[in-house]
């Protein structure tokens, strides 16, 4: 009898622990221990995810693969804890097929034409890994390299604060560049991004974060979400999706959105520019600038409730509607990542500023710092 009574006590004690690690959506993330196996690389190294909270219950899953946040739960406005950005629950799925899921974006976020630019009187080559461009840091950029991550807390929240050093013409960037990226997961619902890094040789830096949201938690796709960009401008492109050099006013155009608007609303409608990117795919000249962290963008999906807003010292954000997802990716609980099942808003310097003078400048130089941040603040209405 005793021991039948132990094996239920058991049982129930097993049962609240799954039941704690796992929301409606069948999205895991442990709660009970702050670092687990993620998977292995195909070196033998041994991937961990990270899990981060702060008191109001809002987690954040972050593996030393790419820097990549996995999981971010947090609540809607009947107080439902879900995950709204995509990705895999393993490592082999990151590794087999990953749009930049979550990653850590460099050396250079976004595309540079024709993967070449100018530097001290030399030309670099890069790989052109889109459609004749150079895109993300190329085959092997920050999202696809291993992380050293070291956990810390304060009184603000719990954080991770992730290295990594990106050898001389790694890729085929010039410099030996040290690279530190800190994750806060903060008690006012924020999750802070902050980017640094030094060099020894004259070299361009261009780090984001590429998530991709989903405020419903893959209810449904993003074209209901609400969203505002400030912003008076935007950078339109040609047809490989490099920008113009034009800085083009988005009144009277489907790139308006300085005032919160349905982002299915315009989609679709016949616009040249539209239809080169698929959807939005696009740089827009925030109206703050950049160095000071100010208002960048706002995101509302209606039927959650669930609210984010965007401040970065960034000159730029780049908004992404999820044009080229397909269904390929089989994502967390089995979905099926489809046509503009997520977003990504990825504040950045411009898309191939390195050819672009007359663009806000990318370029490091030895003995200088570099330093960017990027805050998310959930909430809800």
């Amino acid at each position: 009898m005793k021991n039948n009574i132990s094996l239920f006590i058991l049982a129930l004690i097993f049962l609240s622990v799954c039941t704690a690690n796992k929301n409606d959506k069948g999205n895991t993330i442990d709660q009970m221990n702050k670092v687990t196996d993620f998977g292995k690389m195909p070196d033998g190294r041994q991937v961990k995810r990270y899990t981060i909270s702060n008191k109001n219950g809002l987690m954040a899953g972050v593996i030393n693969y790419g820097g990549i946040i996995t999981n971010l739960i947090v609540p809607d406005k009947n107080g439902e804890f879900e995950d709204v950005v995509l990705g895999y629950n393993n490592l082999d799925d990151y590794l087999k097929f990953n749009p930049y899921f979550g990653a850590i974006i460099g050396r250079y976020g976004n595309r540079i034409a024709k993967g070449k630019f100018p530097l001290n009187d030399t030309t670099y080559s890069l790989v052109q890994n889109n459609i004749g461009n150079h895109l993300h840091g190329g085959d092997k950029g920050f999202d696809k390299v291993f992380w050293d991550i070291e956990p810390f807390e304060n009184e603000e929240g719990e954080g991770l604060v992730l290295t990594y050093t990106s050898e001389n013409m790694e890729e085929g960037y010039p410099g030996k560049l040290e690279v530190t990226v800190t994750y806060m997961l903060g008690h006012d619902n924020s999750l802070t991004c902050d980017y640094k890094a030094k060099t020894d040789k004259t070299t361009i830096v261009n780090l984001t974060q590429h998530s991709y949201f989903n405020l419903t938690a893959m209810e449904d796709d993003i074209l209901d979400h609400q969203l505002t960009i400030n912003a008076d401008r935007f950078l339109p492109v040609d047809n490989t999706l490099i920008p113009t050099g034009e800085l083009r006013p988005v009144k009277g155009t489907p790139f308006d959105f300085s005032q919160s608007k349905v982002i299915g609303v315009d989609i679709g409608i016949d616009n040249n520019q539209l239809e080169i990117a698929n959807g939005f795919d696009h740089c827009w000249a925030l109206n703050d600038g950049e160095d000071k962290m100010a208002f960048a963008a706002r995101l509302y999906e209606p039927k959650s409730g669930r609210l984010l807003e965007v401040f970065t010292t960034e000159p730029g954000i780049q908004f992404y509607s999820g044009n080229f997802l397909d269904g390929e990716a089989k994502g967390k609980n089995g979905v099926r990542y489809k046509f503009r099942s997520g977003l990504c808003l990825e504040t950045q310097h411009f898309p191939d500023s390195p050819n672009q003078p007359d663009f806000p400048s990318v370029v490091l130089e030895p003995g200088a710092s570099y330093h960017s941040t990027t805050k998310f603040i959930f909430s809800v209405k």
